[in-house]
């Protein structure tokens, strides 16, 4: 069982710990400015009078925070939490539809946005419930003068401001569970649903994930790079909840894209710990500059959000001589279901359920499979969510009567009892009647000394059902049967892709998830 702090009866009083425990320390680094946890303390107070007293918002009204990896992102989500308002992430890269979507269904009556996305938002406000906007540049910190002035929006430094000089008000009392937050979901099977997580589920993720990575992550010691964007609930969690709780000094990359730039924000750093996936670990582990970087304190490199493949563990190894630890989680559990031991890592497993976690395999009508076979991975535990928001029919679809969540994955147990991930069930091909998972074909592909990233698709055929049709992205030159004649050696004949396309960039969200739904219309 795990145990809850004894002072800790929200989100609220858990931040306010933190930020007055290591009050010295720096917390959060991004752009090339530093603030610490005092610093986060006094920014995020003030905001938060602001919302309460100005802003006039009260306990349970939704906040929808709209940034990418900048140092206001923190800031606005520990103000909100502090005023006892629910958070709603928001991904700055979403159309007007998808905006007008998220704010409409989550009920959100307020905004916090970077400035470049204000055109988008003033054609749809009309048709939200937001009236109290207020916005931020990416450079605002360093310089107020840089933040958007624009009618019916206050900057974030003038809220700020103006909250610093407001007196202190009375927290209402919570309960660890009621609603702290709406994750939504990537909206991958239809409209985005958000997952509505109570303080008691982030809370006891934290706990969860802070008992598996253990006593070797230090307190007020750990400097971690944090490339995932913050709205997204793996770097949410994770990052600016558990580790921060730490007293680790965050690094957050506001563009992981730019690997370059990546590379010299990290170069005066002595980076202990390090969040990634996949694209990012290729990326950087084969970029000639980052093999030049001081990895003598890194001991914890997390995966989580898409399947790792063992190219990426390979290159990643070679170049910082740490082994990648992988996780794996989903919105709709807080979002941590299971989780490698550092240093005992079962490479190619997800790792055990975290405590307090009870994990099934389900066959197609809920009954637990036999050992050693593969089923759908149902998860029962303090972190699984609430419920989708204002969506009752959606929710009974994922719940079994015990109270398990049927998470869509399908996976198996190995002999020590680790869970690994075979693949999404909507993923799976079925060809000549033989169930082929795109993961196990995708890793095939990608240990070619070639091949950079690989999707795989199944597609209508005549013959067989479906045929197995994969895409990938190459460093040099190869020919499509030198890969083929590579995919024959590992494995069945059904298996093998009957065509391969090489692209320059395979399609992918904005977390780096590569998108094969799009890849299936190709």
């Amino acid at each position: 069982m795990i145990t809850y702090p004894d002072n800790v009866t929200c989100l609220a009083d858990y931040i306010e710990n933190v930020l007055k425990t290591f009050a010295d320390r720096p917390a959060y680094t991004a752009l090339g400015q530093t603030l610490t946890f005092s610093e986060i303390d006094s920014k995020s107070s003030a905001l938060a009078r602001y919302f309460v007293h100005e802003a006039k918002l009260t306990p349970g009204t939704k906040v929808a925070i709209q940034l990418p990896n900048l140092i206001q992102n923190p800031i606005a989500v520990y103000a909100a939490l502090r005023a006892g308002l629910v958070v709603v992430n928001t991904n700055p890269l979403y159309t007007e539809r998808e905006m007008k979507h998220q704010f409409t269904d989550s009920g959100a009556k307020a905004l916090v946005i970077l400035g470049d996305l204000l055109p988008k938002f003033t054609n749809i406000q009309s048709e939200t419930g937001i009236s109290t906007v207020i916005t931020t540049s990416a450079t605002e910190l360093l310089n107020p003068s840089t933040a958007p002035a624009l009618d019916g929006t206050v900057s974030l430094s003038k809220a700020i401001e103006i909250g610093s000089e407001l007196p202190p008000f009375t927290r209402p009392t919570m309960a660890l569970d009621e609603l702290a937050m709406l994750q939504y979901t990537g909206g991958t099977t239809g409209v985005s649903k958000g997952a509505a997580l109570s303080h008691k589920n982030v809370l006891a993720n934290c706990i969860q994930m802070l008992e598996r990575i253990g006593e070797g992550f230090k307190d007020g010691e750990e400097v971690l790079v944090c490339p995932l964007p913050l709205y997204h609930i793996y770097a949410f969690t994770v990052g600016m909840m558990a580790l921060f709780a730490k007293g680790t000094q965050i690094i957050l990359i506001p563009n992981p894209r730019d690997i370059d730039g990546f590379i010299q924000t990290l170069k005066p750093h002595k980076i202990s710990a390090f969040m990634g996936i996949n694209t990012l670990f290729v990326g950087l582990g084969r970029h000639p500059e980052f093999s030049k970087l001081d990895f003598s304190r890194l001991h914890l490199t997390m995966s989580g959000g898409t399947a790792l493949t063992q190219a990426a563990v390979s290159i990643w190894r070679d170049v910082t001589g740490n082994t990648i630890t992988e996780g794996y989680g989903l919105s709709e559990t807080a979002p941590v279901v299971s989780f490698n031991i550092p240093g005992k890592e079962e490479i190619g497993t997800v790792g055990h359920e975290l405590d307090d976690t009870e994990v099934a395999l389900l066959d197609s009508s809920d009954t637990p499979v036999a050992e050693g076979e593969s089923g759908q991975i149902a998860v029962r535990g303090p972190q699984v969510m609430m419920g989708y928001w204002n969506r009752d029919d959606e929710t009974a679809k994922v719940m079994t009567k015990e109270g398990f969540f049927k998470t869509g994955d399908i996976g198996i147990r190995t002999e020590s009892g680790a869970i690994k991930i075979v693949d999404r069930l909507k993923d799976m091909i079925i060809v000549s009647g033989f169930n082929v998972y795109p993961n196990e074909i995708e890793d095939v592909l990608t240990s070619h000394p070639s091949v950079m990233e690989a999707a795989v698709v199944g597609k209508p055929d005549d013959k067989t059902g479906e045929r197995v049709c994969a895409f990938i992205t190459v460093s040099a030159e190869v020919s499509t049967d030198d890969i083929i004649a590579h995919c024959k050696k590992q494995l069945t004949n059904y298996k093998i892709p009957k065509s391969i396309t090489v692209l320059e960039e395979l399609p992918k969200s904005t977390v780096g998830k590569i998108l094969r739904r799009e890849l299936r219309s190709a």
